[in-house]
Parts: C-alpha cells; structure tokens; sequence
C-alpha cells in the first residue's frame, strides 16, 4: 500500500453555498459559465451564479449534451481562446463538468483536441476551473478525470490530468430538486460502481479504503430502500456527499482498481446512446460472474459486511445476485435491452470498438482480453 494522496479541490457544501463562487473566483478573471440543456435557469441555479458573478466579468455557453462530445466542446474552446478566458465554471452534472475540463485543457493546447482522448499531447496546462455540482454521480467535480465522445466516429475516451482538478466545488443539493427520476437513479446506479472498480478487485489488507468503501456502498443501498424520501434535503445532501466521496481518489488510493465495466459500458453508450449509468448496470453482474475465480474473496467480503449475507460456499455467487437485485429495486436493467439492434451484431460491434481503442487488456490483472469481453456481454444478452 504505496501511495501519493492530495485533493485539492475546496468543497463549498450545504444550501446556499452557491453564492460563495464569489469569493472563490478571482476578482480579475474573466469567466466562462459552461452549462447544459438549460434546466439551471428553471431550478434556480443560473440566477444565483449570475448574482454571484456580478463583480466578475463573465460569458456563458451552453448546449452541453450527456456525454459531452467533442464537436460541441471544440466550439467552446473557440470562445476560451477568442475571449482570453483564464477561469471557467462549469455548471451541471458530470457531463458539463468533464466537458469544462476538455475545454480547459484544449484551450492552452494548439493541435486538435483529440489528440489528448488518444494519448498524443500530455495535459500539463489548462485553464482554472471550478464546479457547481447539480447532479451528483460521478464525482467529476473534485477529480482530474475525464470522459469524452467523438460523435462522428462514436468514440468514447477517458483522459486524466491534475491540471483539470476544479479548484473548487459547490455541492448544494437544493440544485437536485427538479432532477428527473430517472437522473437520481443514475446517480445511485453510477456511485455504486465508481466504487465497485476500487473496491471488487483483490484483498490487499487496505483497512481504511475497504471500510470507506463499504460504508459508502452501504449509504447507496440505504439511499435505494429510502427512495420515497429523495424529495427530502437530508436524502439529497447524503447522495450528493457519497456520490463525491466515491471518486475524489481516497479509497482507490494505494490499492488495484479494475475499471473493466466502464471500458466496456462506454461503447454502449457511444455506439447506442444507452446512459452511461446504465450501460455499466448491463455490463457489471455478467463481468463479475465472469471473473468470479478472481474476485472471489472481495466479492464474499462485499457480501458479507455490506449485504449481510450468510458464510457458505455460495457466498460470492450470492453477492453478485443481490448486487443485481440492487439495480433491480431500481427498475434498472442487467441486460442488453437497450441497443434498438440486434444483439449478436451489437456484441460484435462493441468488440470492434474495444479492439479499435486497444481495450484488449482490461481489469485489475489485465487479464480481461477481447476473448473474456466477447463472453461477458454475450453473457448480458443472456
């Protein structure tokens, strides 16, 4: 258990909070407001940002779509670079916030944007970005990641960089109040699994980030049983904050991550705009059955100090059932039903996909090669 640990992103939590970007900004900057559909000017958000900002000189564009894509980013980084943006804040969900962090990285870099999703430019630079968190899920708002599709090609790409860490993050769950359903649930649905990634590999004796990690699997299961409550601050603010917490690094930090799940979950949503929070449910249950010889002793781990299963030699096999009967209680699939294709030619697609962005060696072993991702999702159309 070696690492190196900081997050340096300030956290302004609670009702409120928004006004602090004030403060929190510069005084001199010249800011870009980056949000999405537009929902913002309908809960409330967009007008305490823009009372916030009165002192600031600022602009805004909007129009950024669930998984952000590169098209739409590219012309955002036109106007970072027309108007000497030095500081952006993105306002939204993951979505908004990973594309901030491409718009961010891309302005300071004079060759193609894309060049950063293949691994050709190294991200050293970018411009200041701070966060106001409205859909709590995948915790982008205090991390260095980010995840981005090309439209025209229906590639979808991680990049990391501390230099696209947000500063700062307002998490005010006041801006979760006209969240569809269907969003809450993704959010419940997407922290489970950021979790799972860094938690279901191997036993490494890393007792601080297994307990956290079960702690935080445990709030989501209870967060899923109190549903009925998500009108309820209390319900928000605990989704809001596990959500965060999930994957601001702490418990991924010194022990073996897997990941597999969202390597193979993001081609269905690139190739067939199935959410990403979904997407990784469809794939998850068949990959864990999958490699069950190797995640066996987390999995009875999982199962016994988070589901409270009973010892036996089904322990494992047991764990991952009532991992999907959790997705169940949402009504969120375990299969591949949402493709709008047929399925022997969507299995053979997102192989051809993974193939193309060399994903032939995924999980915490790189032991999962295009032979085990070809089973894992035919096991998800079964």
């Amino acid at each position: 258990m070696e690492f190196s640990y900081v997050n340096p992103t300030q956290i302004h939590f609670g009702q409120g909070k928004i006004a602090s970007i004030s403060d929190a900004i510069p005084s001199n900057s010249k800011v870009l407001v980056i949000y999405g559909g537009g929902s913002i000017k309908k809960n409330g958000v967009y007008q305490q940002v823009e009372s916030a900002l009165a002192n600031h000189s600022w602009l805004e564009f909007s129009g950024v779509e669930p998984n952000p894509t590169m098209e739409t980013l590219d012309k955002a980084v036109a106007l970072v670079k027309a108007e000497n943006i030095d500081f952006i804040l993105a306002v939204g969900g993951g979505s908004v916030i990973d594309g901030a962090k491409y718009v961010a990285a891309t302005a300071r870099y004079d060759g193609a944007g894309w060049d950063i999703l293949l691994g050709k430019h190294n991200v050293t630079d970018a411009v200041a970005i701070g966060a106001v968190l409205t859909l709590p899920a995948t915790g982008s708002e205090s991390n260095a990641a980010s995840v981005i599709t090309r439209a025209e090609t229906q590639d979808k790409l991680p990049f990391f960089s501390p230099a696209v860490q947000p500063k700062f993050a307002v998490l005010d769950a006041d801006a979760m109040k006209t969240l569809p359903e269907r969003q809450l649930i993704n959010g419940l649905v997407d922290a489970w699994v950021h979790i799972c990634e860094q938690y279901l590999t191997l036993p490494t004796g890393a007792m601080v980030q297994d307990g956290y990690a079960e702690a935080l699997l445990k709030n989501l299961l209870v967060l899923a049983e109190q549903y009925d409550q998500r009108e309820t601050l209390q319900w928000r603010e605990n989704l809001m904050w596990t959500a965060n917490q999930a994957l601001n690094g702490l418990i991924g930090a010194g022990v073996p991550h897997d990941w597999a799940t969202h390597m193979i979950g993001h081609e269905l949503t690139a190739l067939y705009g199935v959410d990403h929070a979904r997407s990784l449910a469809i794939i998850q249950p068949s990959l864990l059955r999958n490699q069950l010889a190797v995640k066996k002793a987390k999995l009875e781990q999982l199962g016994s100090n988070v589901f409270a299963l009973a010892a036996g030699d089904d322990l494992a096999e047991r764990t991952i059932d009532a991992i999907e009967a959790f997705y169940h209680s949402l009504n969120v699939a375990t299969q591949l039903t949402e493709h709008g294709g047929d399925k022997t030619k969507a299995v053979n697609d997102v192989i051809t996909q993974l193939e193309s962005h060399n994903m032939v060696k995924l999980g915490e072993h790189q032991a999962i090669t295009l032979t085990q991702s070809r089973e894992i999702l035919e096991l998800a159309v079964n």
